[in-house]
């Protein structure tokens, strides 16, 4: 079997590694570092949780040690990319944990924490740069940092960083880059599209496939329980009465669901905090920790986190809400098993889900196990036909419904039924004498208060009953003629 010593890596880096326990590298692992250390661009997909971080993290050390100088007053000499906060987080205590006995140096940045002590962090410079693309950005625009003298790119979960709408920061930034350096793409999925775009930030890249894309992990035993989505919090509440969840992530499709689903465990008795984009970076911090330390049995999060969250002892992952992306679906329940170790994943399966159910088996190619509950609905049938969630409308709110067809024979026999009525109503209107009224500025009032009818009643003794008043008091424009002006101001001579 191969070993860490048999890839070449200097001694520091295997010292660091032996402290971590880790001695053999994983099938993604083996594989591209090799490729990494011939200074080789390189695309590299694998399940998550296999260890892609440590695929780049290593070779990189090791080239940046046997090389060793100074990158410059505010600038680096390795910059790696991730869409997530926490993402950047965990990908930076990485480079730290295993370069702790090379003597290199790390900065991390991301939005919502103080620009003020990460400027600090850059003004002289550091080997290894993490951050978000809207932050360093803003860092680039402040001149707080340069990127002229890259020379490892590294973009991890590469097609979420360009599916998902930073591809124009990913231009913006890679404009500032030097054309020569080498570019790392590592994710868990790789659409043709996105690797198609990817294509044009590599040159004569390598492609390393450990297992088919978009496949899941093999330790996650999966089931799904086909519920009604106002029975979805009594089974979630169900479920937890089961003590081997000892550590669950509940992944819910909104912000503002995530927070209700936390508001109503709490209710229960049950420990939970919630991760999302609404959250500042310290209370995403302090949720993540007591999760990570076990203070809370549960996190409930939203997409942003499936793929910023890193705890070995994750023992289930339930989707409150299945994903709308079936990409989406293999992160979130890549969140468990990890480090060789077993997880379950449960799905909780709608009416109006069941099309993602079906889009997520087509993509993993495997059927997902249905689980009976007390709360679980009747499992549809294979053949049966599952209607798309229908569009939102202007504002999320839905569309409204188009009347049923009505029967042909029923559509005729109301049609002669109203046919006389129409014609009489047609041609009352086309002999009533037309009303022309005088536009209002505040519309055509009516005075409806019983004392205000009462008031017209003795003000217009001997007129029309056309006549109007505005909401003023003052008379407007009817049938009979000019309105009467009451206390008439005499006139100059």
């Amino acid at each position: 079997m191969t070993q860490f010593e048999n890839l070449g890596l200097a001694a520091p880096i295997l010292k660091a590694l032996a402290a971590e326990g880790y001695s053999n590298p994983t099938p993604i692992q083996q594989q591209a570092i090799p490729i990494v250390l011939r200074e080789r661009d390189l695309i590299g997909l694998a399940q998550t949780g296999t260890g892609k971080t440590a695929a780049f993290a290593l070779p990189i050390l090791h080239r940046l040690h046997n090389n060793r100088k100074h990158a410059g007053d505010r600038s680096c000499r390795t910059l790696v990319l991730a869409p997530t906060r926490e993402l950047a987080g965990q990908i930076g205590d990485s480079f730290r944990t295993y370069g702790r006995f090379l003597g290199l140096s790390t900065a991390v940045v991301y939005g919502g924490a103080s620009m003020h002590k990460q400027k600090l962090a850059l003004s002289r410079g550091v080997d290894v740069l993490v951050a978000t693309p809207g932050r360093l950005l803003d860092h680039v625009s402040q001149r707080s940092v340069k990127l002229d003298a890259v020379e490892i790119l590294v973009l991890d979960e590469a097609d979420h960083m360009l599916d998902m709408g930073f591809i124009h920061d990913l231009k913006r930034i890679a404009k500032l880059l030097p054309q020569k350096r080498q570019t790392l793409f590592f994710s868990a999925t790789m659409p043709a599209p996105i690797a198609e775009l990817a294509g044009q930030f590599l040159t004569d890249p390598e492609r390393v496939a450990v297992a088919p894309p978009s496949t899941t992990a093999e330790r996650v035993e999966q089931a799904v329980i086909h519920v009604d989505n106002a029975k979805k919090q009594d089974l979630l509440h169900a479920l937890l009465k089961d003590k081997s969840i000892s550590r669950a992530l509940v992944f819910a499709r909104t912000k503002h669901g995530a927070n209700r689903i936390v508001t109503k465990l709490w209710d229960a008795g049950f420990s939970a905090d919630a991760i999302h984009g609404n959250k500042s970076q310290s209370q995403r911090e302090r949720a993540l920790e007591a999760f990570k330390k076990g203070k809370a049995r549960l996190l409930v999060a939203t997409e942003i986190a499936a793929r910023g969250i890193d705890v070995d002892e994750v023992t289930h992952v339930i989707n409150f809400d299945l994903p709308n992306v079936p990409e989406q679906y293999v992160h979130r329940i890549g969140r468990t098993a990890r480090a060789g170790q077993a997880g379950q994943a449960i799905s909780f399966c709608a009416p109006d889900e069941r099309a993602y159910l079906k889009d997520i088996q087509k993509l993993t190619k495997q059927d997902v196990p249905v689980m009976q509950t007390d709360f679980s609905l009747a499992t549809p049938r294979p053949d049966e036909r599952t209607p798309r969630p229908k569009p939102q409308g202007r504002g999320g709110r839905p569309q409204q419904q188009k009347r049923p067809p009505r029967h042909r024979s029923e559509g005729r026999s109301e049609e002669r039924s109203d046919r006389p009525q129409q014609q009489r109503a047609q041609q009352d209107r086309k002999h009533a004498p037309k009303k022309h009224h005088a536009p209002d500025a505040h519309g055509h009032a009516r005075a409806k208060q019983d004392g205000r009818q009462a008031s017209h009643a003795r003000d217009g003794e001997g007129r029309d009953r056309g006549d109007r008043r505005d909401r003023k008091g003052n008379d407007v424009w009817s049938n009979s003629g000019p309105p009467r002006r009451l206390n008439r101001k005499p006139q100059r001579v």
